[in-house]
């Protein structure tokens, strides 16, 4: 199953990059809507396989983390908008940055799913680690004010910008170029700010994944499904930025439900040797809880905006052909 999983996967990333987006393009609505009702069925038709294959329980375990992590993944679009607004990124190239940071973020969640499976199975209390740390940040998360975050203060932005040459323009859909730089003006390999906005998004996802990925071994142990779950929510990310960028403001009372999951999971974990909760009942707690959030949120939107949230998403510099030489 994980062979037949992974190979189904690699075909369906080629057939995106290799074929739908082989040239980049402005992704519109339209087309976000049925990549995003693509994955989401692909989704569907995987929990009916594993029904078929393995039983309810294990469906509805899967459908259970898919919703947890599609959910956690929200508060990665407000981040990627964000980094592609201070970048000025493209809308042409917004993709092949999203595409290349997914791949990334599937081998690094694959590895922390896998470490982690190993901690539960050799040390059972690790799951009351995982439970205190999720009722922490939930609770953090429901305390906490919304704050503007600030990418040139990034660490791992002034790290980058520290070792590796970065030029000062976009070069096409390239992550790196030959520039003259320094002050000989001698020409060699440098990146371009594409690189930089992929380093940045790969590390927010690794960051995010380390609420997640616990969040998801509190509704299941078996790897397979969390690392399933995990890759579906990822690979609906793209579409799912290019379809709600522009609204996802909106849904302001999407982020305390988020806590509230993650607080809810957290209880769970650290109650499971007292009562063990009917996954079921935890998939209709969670769904309620996130489409509630979404529905009031509509009914009762908030009085104010940030006054530049409707145009953050439009960014229009100009993609020069050769870079400029850097002081």
């Amino acid at each position: 199953m994980w062979v037949a999983f992974t190979v189904v996967v690699l075909a369906m990333l080629a057939l995106d990059l290799g074929v739908f987006h082989r040239k980049a393009h402005t992704v519109r609505p339209r087309e976000a809507l049925i990549w995003s009702l693509v994955w989401v069925t692909l989704a569907g038709l995987f929990a009916v396989a594993l029904w078929q294959l393995d039983g309810q329980q294990t469906a509805i375990e899967f459908t259970t983390g898919y919703v947890v992590e599609l959910a956690l993944s929200v508060d990665n679009l407000f981040v990627f908008l964000l980094l592609f607004s201070f970048f000025k990124v493209p809308d042409v190239l917004q993709h092949r940055v999203l595409f290349w940071g997914i791949i990334g973020a599937l081998i690094m969640r694959a590895m922390m799913i896998g470490a982690g499976a190993v901690l539960l199975d050799r040390f059972h209390w690790i799951i009351y680690v995982f439970g205190a740390f999720l009722l922490f940040t939930g609770v953090r998360m429901l305390m906490q004010q919304d704050s503007e975050m600030e990418p040139e203060k990034n660490p791992v932005l002034k790290l980058v910008r520290r070792f590796v040459p970065v030029s000062d323009d976009f070069v096409a859909d390239r992550f790196f170029t030959r520039a003259a730089w320094g002050p000989d003006g001698t020409w060699r390999l440098v990146a371009t700010p594409l690189f930089v906005v992929l380093v940045l998004v790969e590390t927010t996802d690794l960051v995010f994944a380390v609420d997640s990925i616990p969040a998801v071994f509190g509704v299941t142990r078996d790897p397979f499904v969390v690392y399933t779950s995990n890759v579906f929510a990822i690979l609906g990310l793209r579409s799912m930025y290019f379809l709600l960028a522009a609204v996802v403001h909106r849904f302001w009372l999407l982020k305390p439900a988020l806590s509230i999951v993650l607080m809810f999971v957290g209880v769970k974990m650290l109650t499971s040797a007292v009562y063990h909760m009917p996954t079921w009942i935890s998939l209709v707690v969670i769904i309620a809880t996130l489409g509630g959030a979404v529905v009031l949120s509509l009914r009762f939107p908030r009085a104010e905006l940030p006054a530049d949230a409707e145009n953050s998403t439009d960014p229009t510099p100009v993609i020069r052909a050769t870079t400029s030489p850097a002081p």
